[in-house]
């Protein structure tokens, strides 16, 4: 028997990020759902962390309206992180998040550093509105990062106005991109989107055809086509000249 046989062998570390605009225009019912949702799904990838012999899932969530501000100077631990609240109010600082999420993604004084090493991130981004500051300017210097490039990023566009092109450059593909129009779809593709991302990207990587990126993008477009008011690229919402939104 070898002297490492009983020893445990540290797990490497995989951080979900949530990125979440909380704008004004986010009150009310947006933003309660996406706090019910995040708080309910935690116990979910906590789950999914215990039971991963290869990767131990962190939890990190950045906030941004006018200005940015993380929910924890550091990731935690899924089965620890305590979800705080939200409330929106505020302007959209989306590019000043694409800068504030540049600084973590790097091992060097960021949220990348672990000595048993690091799975890329998955990154879920929530907006509603689009940017009301220098986005194009935060979005070069992000897409810079190695880690970005290649992590798992999905975007959830909240309702009619959110403005899926910049949720496409931040993501990298309309396919990633996933519209809801009501409250239960909004909390049901929060919940498959963070379980998705979790599970895939928390697997050793193996000698597949296709990208972490481009599972998760096919699981959960397959996902949300049983979704009521959940619309993707390739199921956009009905022809219509009224409204598909119902936030009420």
């Amino acid at each position: 028997m070898g002297l490492l046989d009983n020893e445990s062998i540290p797990r490497r570390k995989m951080t979900l990020f949530f990125v979440i605009d909380t704008s004004g225009s986010m009150a009310g019912s947006k933003i309660g759902s996406v706090n019910d949702a995040i708080e309910n799904v935690l116990p979910m990838i906590g789950e999914i962390s215990d039971e991963n012999p290869d990767a131990e899932i962190n939890v990190a969530a950045l906030e941004f309206s006018t200005g940015t501000h993380w929910l924890y100077d550091k990731p935690k631990e899924a089965k620890d992180f305590i979800w705080q609240k939200v409330e929106a109010n505020g302007l959209t600082s989306l590019g000043e998040a694409c800068v504030e999420l540049n600084k973590k993604l790097s091992r060097n004084g960021g949220f990348m550093s672990s000595t048993s090493g690091c799975f890329a991130p998955a990154i879920i981004l929530l907006s509603d509105g689009g940017p009301t500051d220098n986005f194009e300017a935060g979005m070069r210097t992000l897409q810079g990062n190695s880690w970005f490039k290649n992590a798992i990023k999905v975007a959830i566009a909240i309702g009619d106005d959110a403005d899926k092109d910049v949720l496409k450059q931040f993501t990298g593909s309309a396919e990633a991109v996933i519209t809801v129009h009501n409250i239960d779809a909004l909390k049901s593709m929060i919940r498959i989107i963070a379980v998705t991302s979790s599970q895939i990207g928390s697997k050793s990587t193996s000698a597949a055809d296709t990208t972490k990126q481009q599972q998760v993008v096919e699981e959960i477009n397959k996902a949300a086509l049983d979704v009521d008011g959940a619309e993707t690229a390739a199921a956009p919402a009905p022809a219509s000249g009224d409204s598909y939104d119902d936030w009420e």
